[in-house]
């Protein structure tokens, strides 16, 4: 989608007019993925069947509450759920990561009430127990951090306090309320434009990746406050030091130091997730849609599947509709890009889930109804060598989706060992579906998960090309994608087992009377190949 923010100065929504508001689109045909967050109010077999079916496909698990066996118990009953549904549905578990909170209050008390205009002390003494008048604060360096005139944040932004004076020899900072407010015990607290001094990852982080993330087989890390490359491949060394290499780290921008390195942290990371909550802290509110385009364009450009997260339909949480504003949200997230957009509350604590994951679906395939995606192809194209040289498999993957737009093939098939060349295809946004058969099932389930526009099937080996090919031209014949005469671009490698792709072919569907087929596995959009047969 060409807006009045690109190079060419054509004025955005060029291809909406009435019949496209008036026109029904289904969710099935939708390209952004969905992250959902897992928690109570959808945690049990039956409810995560609900989810799958709505649309999820990523299991977002929150390390910043629970502990290894819950979050283990919840694991499993995914998992039997996916079986159930026959569906890949990725496992992505996000760390805690460094944080900033408030201490405990003195007497028991529960809740303290602050004015505006009044002094309240930090102290980085963290057994201290506060009240109304002085507080404990969890970073050992405050006072030596922040400086006279700044701000610090605190519980969500809902107290904002001014920095009056600092003591490092007490490690006590003065600062002034600058509204009145009701605070609870260890809330969070943030500060804007401070290069914090605390580590990536935590104690508690390397033990969940090792003894729960490596442990059970799962396929994303989302690691939180990743502020520059180096903790990238702090964290990537942690995970092949483990045997986890095959897990994909997806980087959280949220603070102002993570978007000041994040070009360097790009070059390093498998994927990026807009973290929009802390990140609004961090810079100004007003900014953030800012730093949303710019992070989600340069993922585009490097060919990193991007996540836009945190209070998408936010009041879904009480209400089973969303605002207009939240669904404009969502919408606008797939203008500027995104590979996936998140739910957290809403379907963690929400009562509504199911409605929030099928609203959330509807709203993506509304707004990829009115993409041009041949032009949306040169776009992506030219921006990328404005910026430098295509590689070999880029060019290839680039030529793969030319080929398709030019002979109106319905469908690209492409052969992955490692999901690098699925991901080099979805990167320049091809119009029609990309069926990625790989032998791996966690490479399955990171493609059907992060990557826009892909569906991920499991194959025993991608050796036989040509028996697999004859398979995949039946099944896309049985499962309506194309009929007989219709093109498909197949992508795949003549040197099985040395992860090269140097082949684009062009198949067309014959009628085949020698077999019939009710169904077809290509049906559930991901579904498993037991080498050339369907089972």
């Amino acid at each position: 989608m060409i807006s009045n923010t690109a190079d060419v100065p054509l004025l955005a929504g060029g291809y909406i007019d009435l019949g496209t508001v008036k026109s029904l689109h289904t969710a099935a045909n939708r390209r952004t993925k969905i992250f959902c967050t897992l928690g109570p109010a959808c945690w049990e077999v039956s409810q995560l069947e609900t989810l799958i079916e709505a649309g999820m496909n990523v299991a977002r698990f929150n390390f910043s509450h629970g502990d290894h066996e819950g979050h283990k118990a919840c694991l499993d009953r995914l998992r039997t759920a996916a079986a159930n549904m026959n569906q890949n549905v990725a496992v992505l578990l996000d760390t805690k990561g460094p944080e900033i909170r408030t201490g405990f209050f003195s007497g028991g008390a529960k809740k303290i009430e602050l004015t505006k205009g009044e002094e309240l002390i930090l102290t980085a003494d963290y057994d201290f127990k506060g009240d109304n008048k002085k507080l404990a604060c969890s970073y050992p360096k405050l006072a030596s951090s922040v400086n006279p005139g700044q701000s610090i944040l605190v519980a969500d932004g809902s107290l904002v306090l001014t920095v009056v004076s600092c003591d490092e020899s007490t490690g006590e900072v003065v600062t002034r309320i600058e509204n009145n407010a009701s605070i609870g015990e260890r809330k969070n607290m943030n500060l804007p434009g401070v290069e914090v001094d605390l580590p990536t990852l935590t104690e508690k982080d390397v033990d969940d990746i090792i003894n729960w993330g490596i442990k059970n087989d799962i396929d994303l890390i989302a690691a939180s406050f990743v502020r520059k490359a180096s903790d990238v491949q702090y964290i990537r060394k942690i995970l092949a030091d483990n045997g986890g290499s095959g897990i994909k780290i997806i980087s959280k921008i949220e603070n102002q130091e993570g978007l000041q390195n994040y070009l360097d942290i790009l070059q390093v990371t498998d994927g990026i997730m807009v973290a929009r909550g802390d990140l609004g802290m961090e810079i100004p509110p007003e900014k953030v849609f800012l730093a949303q385009k710019y992070m989600i364009r340069e993922a585009n450009i490097a060919g990193k599947p991007v996540v836009t997260a945190t209070q998408m339909l936010e009041s879904m949480i009480v209400n089973p509709r969303p605002t207009r504003a939240e669904c404009s949200d969502v919408a606008n997230a797939c203008y500027d890009g995104t590979d996936a957009v998140m739910l957290s509350g809403e379907t963690a604590n929400g009562q509504y889930f199911r409605q929030a994951v099928e609203i959330m679906a509807r709203t993506c395939s509304e707004a990829e109804s009115s993409v041009n995606f041949s032009e949306l192809y040169q776009s992506v194209r030219n921006s990328v060598r404005k910026r430098f040289q295509l590689s070999t498999a880029e060019s290839i993957a680039s030529s793969s989706v030319k080929t398709a737009v030019d002979v109106g093939a319905k469908c690209i098939v492409v052969y992955s060992e490692s999901g690098s060349t699925a991901r080099h295809v979805a990167k320049f946004r091809p119009g029609m579906p990309v069926a990625v058969l790989t032998p791996s099932a966690q490479v399955a389930r990171q493609c059907f998960g992060t990557l826009k526009g892909c569906y991920a099937y499991v194959v025993d080996s991608l050796e036989d090309t040509e028996k697999l090919n004859e398979e995949v031209m039946r099944e896309c014949r049985v499962a309506g994608i194309a009929k007989a005469g219709d093109p498909v671009v197949i992508v795949c490698g003549t040197t099985y087992g040395r992860g090269a792709t140097n082949q684009i072919k062009v198949q067309y569907c014959q009628d085949d009377p020698k077999q019939t087929y009710a169904r077809s596995r290509m049906d559930d959009n991901n579904a498993e190949f037991n080498g050339c047969s369907i089972s």
